[in-house]
């Protein structure tokens, strides 16, 4: 439990510095490896995707008992369930404050339809997490 709550502590973390970094007047959207990562800005007031926009409030709280309801996962793959609800917490805490979150890497290059989508560095400590956690639950049930 101890090593579940420093990794999402540190994806916290990490997840907020990034955030405070990349969402400031001064930068500019820019391009890596060849044009297959963008860093650009959204503001993403719907749930994963743009999906479900049910307002702030709804969703923080629809947000927050996925969250409640994946403890008891989390806690048997620490390092999945920390990256879990490390990122879970970081969109949760932003869409609290901002009624949004964030979003800033786009793939334009990856295959449809993850080219047309813009995520946040919690969105893919989520998705690492969940497979993480799939991976762990396919292999014990060998």
């Amino acid at each position: 439990m101890i090593f579940t709550g420093l990794i999402a502590g540190l994806t916290l973390g990490t997840c907020t510095a990034a955030r405070w970094y990349l969402d400031r007047s001064s930068r500019r959207e820019s391009a890596f490896w060849g044009g297959r990562i963008r860093l650009t800005a959204l503001r993403n007031g719907g749930s994963a995707f743009g999906l479900l926009r049910l307002g702030r409030w709804p969703l923080a709280a629809l947000s927050a008992a996925v969250l409640a309801g994946g403890l008891p996962l989390c806690c048997k793959r620490p390092v999945s369930g920390g990256l879990l609800l490390g990122g879970g917490l970081s969109n949760l805490w932003e869409r609290l404050r901002h009624g949004s979150v964030y979003d800033y890497v786009e793939l334009p290059g990856a295959p449809r339809p993850a080219g047309r989508y813009v995520f946040n560095l919690a969105d893919f400590a989520i998705m690492l997490g969940t497979g993480g956690l799939f991976l762990g639950k396919c292999r014990k049930h060998r």
